[in-house]
């Protein structure tokens, strides 16, 4: 990170207890040192134990990357980080709209059987990313399944995780796997409306949707880590948090760039 991003991400990220008076001490690593070195790893694909010499040990940045993960903390520093976006785009902190989607993506070796699966419209032999977004394309959720596992049958763990943390969404977009039960769910157990999108009939390739589009581009953010290329992770919460540090990178570099 230069300097100028630094700035950003130390002000988002979370305070520890100890300066808080809730016990722990003071941690013997320079923060800046360990979110280079997790950011590195998710932007360069590499493996843990091929972290070069200039970073701290690689089970050092590990177990801070896995502590970060149990905790909730990588959440929240996302969280602050897309709080301080929206703002400056001259948008409330928190949003009222979004747009769910998935993305199938194959699997490494490394990838238990329990937690994998075959998406036949996809073809792919691996997993399924969920995610929910906002109107500027930056992620309110996520969830990693089986690639076998649909889209409406994911669809209600990921709109409930989206109401935990978002109490403000009263309408979300989707497309055509995502109507049926899916829909009176979220109407009747959240209160919130299910607008499906549909491809015109007779439409055929590449066709730019309403609202649609907003999630395909944070797709396309998300494969700019080499990390997410394909599913390296044995746990799918580890999965999760790569997606988050990933998209922490993205909007890290656009509050840089704004400030200069």
């Amino acid at each position: 990170m230069s300097d100028g991003e630094w700035a950003v991400v130390r002000e988002a990220m979370p305070v520890p207890g100890w300066l808080e008076g809730r016990g722990g001490q003071p941690e013997s690593y320079r923060h800046r040192q360990m979110v280079d070195a997790v950011r590195y790893l998710v932007a360069g694909g590499i493996t843990w134990r091929a972290m070069p010499a200039d970073f701290p040990a690689w089970d050092r940045v590990y177990a801070f990357f896995r502590r970060w993960r149990d905790k909730g903390l990588t959440a929240e520093f996302h969280d602050r980080l897309r709080g301080r976006v929206r703002q400056v785009a001259g948008r409330d902190a928190e949003p009222t709209a979004g747009i769910i989607d998935a993305q199938s993506v194959k699997a490494a070796a490394s990838v238990p059987a329990t937690t994998r699966g075959f998406d036949g419209g996809k073809k792919a032999n691996g997993r399924k990313r969920h995610i929910v977004v906002d109107t500027l394309g930056l992620l309110l959720a996520v969830m990693v399944t089986a690639a076998s596992v649909t889209d409406r049958d994911a669809g209600q763990t990921l709109l409930v995780r989206l109401r935990e943390r978002h109490w403000h969404i009263t309408r979300v977009w989707a497309d055509g796997g995502c109507t049926g039960r899916l829909a009176d769910f979220a109407r009747g157990v959240l209160r919130m409306a299910l607008t499906v999108v549909r491809r015109g009939d007779g439409t055929s390739g590449l066709t730019v949707l309403p609202k649609r589009w907003l999630v395909e581009g944070t797709f396309a953010w998300l494969m700019h880590s080499r990390r997410l290329a394909r599913d390296y992770e044995t746990r799918t919460g580890t999965s999760e948090a790569v997606v988050r540090w990933s998209m922490s990178m993205v909007m890290s570099r656009r509050l840089a760039r704004r400030a200069r």
